[in-house]
């Protein structure tokens, strides 16, 4: 028989003996099945420990559609070369760039070659490592509904694996390997106006003939939950599940990837971490500058589709869901689902919206000239979840995220109740509170109460704190996170990735509060002056359900 941990490893790892075939057309896709993991391996979520399996040897080459744009050129690009320079990628890997624009190689490299640093080693290694990378990148001009190209993509990908392979079947002479077989890995860094038109030309015309086709697809999603279930349904007729990687790269930062092991690692925190003890949680997200360079883009999306609805709705069930059974992907999406499904739909009445205004030198939102005058797209939104189950029933989760605030900030409260029967005589003593810094400067830190040193009782809060940078030697080589989700799509583990039942539920959260605030003319966003912490009327939606929020 095949052990559980064997079994789990050959789950995970690539078909490349056989033809793949493009999945049947169907009118929905079917429900998701779970399975139960067999293993709590930790491999299964470790990348590093991945790669050095037997796929390291396996051709690879990844196609990033979009190649000219911003996403390309300030984070796929230099999350591969990342990787290459860290030797995480298969030895034999080609990457090609497909855009509309006209550009030879040697152009195209040169476009995003600013944009390619080391992290840590800089000077002659650096160098050394750019000069290697960069005849490995490869250019093909083609539109997303001409079939045409693609047949040209699918030629020039083909010609590069013939080469890649001759080697790799060298190679495998000394490790007894035959079965060599080149993948392809399909990056959408386009608007998802093309999102469609790109997956049916990949499954129609440039799929990995000998090996596994994976594509990732960048947010948004999707509007809306009608908009998403048009979506889903294109997306099926073309890809299967196990092949489609629906980006958040919020799940891949540091401190959001640590939030299970926090939980679930530590005994001190699962017997407390509910209604029982815990007061409220704060999932907060601001950005110090407003929508400079992006206000066409941002003005038909707005704040809570941009952020919340993915983002910080990831993080949340992410706090939380429920123990998985293990550290299979699908146990941690099972739960993550759980505890979506289990969230009451927002209304218009747990949201305040706001929009920045001039301040000093800064301007207004109004004042881009990409933004029409009449724009009631929110740049701020705060709003507070209730989640129907037995851990947190009566426990508000407030969500707040918002542009041109007074700080640049990403981070997790949990405040917990204040201790019963205060022997103190403390008017001011609060209760504890657990704080997770996603950015910038990673922290997790805990207030706590304590006396202050001295001939005195006198009590004031202080902090246990856990700083990345000086806790560990490796946190001062933190990767990005499109690093830690690229390397996770070459080996096939999801479990950073979103589900597409995952995203119906999220989508069927927000939707009919966004629409009904969308069709009320007469709902404004409250004006908030650049530089603010944000509209007031903030403060009061914290009141409402009896609780302030967190600051420092």
């Amino acid at each position: 028989g095949v052990s559980a941990p064997d079994a789990a490893v050959a789950a995970a790892e690539p078909a490349t003996a056989q033809q793949q075939t493009p999945p049947a057309p169907s009118a929905a896709p079917s429900a998701p099945v779970l399975h139960p993991a067999p293993s709590s391996d930790l491999g299964l979520m470790d990348s590093v420990k991945a790669r050095k399996g037997g796929n390291k040897d396996d051709p690879l080459v990844v196609v990033v559609f979009g190649a000219s744009g911003d996403l390309a050129r300030k984070k796929t690009f230099p999350a591969l070369f990342s990787l290459y320079y860290h030797g995480l990628l298969p030895k034999n890997v080609r990457i090609v760039g497909y855009a509309r624009s006209k550009k030879t190689d040697d152009e195209f490299r040169e476009n995003f070659l600013n944009s390619l640093t080391c992290r840590v080693i800089d000077g002659e290694y650096c160098s050394q490592k750019m000069e290697e990378f960069l005849p490995k990148i490869h250019y093909v001009q083609g539109g997303y509904d001409d079939p045409e190209a693609f047949k040209r993509l699918d030629a020039a990908v083909s010609k590069l694996e013939t080469e890649m392979i001759a080697d790799s079947k060298s190679a495998a002479k000394d490790s007894h390997r035959h079965d060599v077989g080149a993948n392809r890995l399909f990056y959408l860094a386009v608007p998802p106006s093309v999102f469609s038109e790109a997956i049916a030309g990949v499954n129609q015309g440039a799929r990995a003939p000998h090996g596994w086709t994976r594509v990732v697809v960048e947010k948004p999603f999707g509007r809306d939950a009608e908009s998403y279930a048009k979506m889903r349904v294109e997306v099926a007729e073309q890809l299967s599940e196990d092949e489609t990687y629906r980006i958040d790269h919020y799940l891949g930062k540091e401190l959001v990837q640590n939030l299970m092991t926090l939980r679930f690692a530590n005994a001190i925190f699962e017997p407390i971490w509910n209604r029982n003890y815990i007061e409220s949680v704060e999932v907060t997200f601001k950005e110090n500058f407003g929508v400079e360079g992006r206000a066409g883009y941002f003005d038909n999306i707005g704040i809570i589709r941009d952020i919340m609805q993915n983002h910080l709705l990831q993080v949340l069930a992410l706090v939380g869901m429920e123990g998985p059974l293990s550290l299979h992907s699908e146990d941690i999406r099972n739960e993550k689902v759980k505890l979506l499904r289990s969230i009451k739909q927002l209304t218009p009445e747990d949201f305040v919206l706001g929009q920045y205004r001039a301040a000093g030198k800064r301007q207004g939102y109004l004042d881009d000239p990409d933004v029409p005058n009449s724009s009631r797209c929110p740049t701020f939104a705060a709003c507070v979840f209730n989640i129907n189950n037995r851990r947190w029933d009566g426990v508000p989760f407030l969500m707040k995220a918002g542009k041109a605030l007074d700080e640049r900030k990403a981070e997790i409260r949990i405040r917990f109740k204040k201790v019963p029967g205060n022997i103190f005589g403390a008017s001011n003593m609060n209760g504890n509170e657990l704080v997770i810094r996603v950015q910038p400067d990673e922290a997790i830190y805990l207030k706590i109460t304590s006396k202050v040193p001295g001939l005195t009782s006198r009590l004031d809060e202080s902090r246990l704190n856990l700083f990345y940078r000086t806790a560990w030697e490796e946190s001062k080589d933190i990767p990005d996170a499109y690093e830690r989700l690229i390397l996770d799509v070459i080996h096939g583990e999801k479990s950073l990735f979103i589900r597409d039942d995952e995203l119906l539920v999220a989508w069927d959260i927000f939707s009919p509060a966004l629409l009904a605030m969308e069709n009320d003319h007469q709902l404004k966003p409250e004006p908030y002056n650049y530089g603010s912490t944000g509209p007031v009327e903030c403060e009061y939606l914290a009141a409402k359900h009896g609780v302030k929020w967190g600051y420092d």
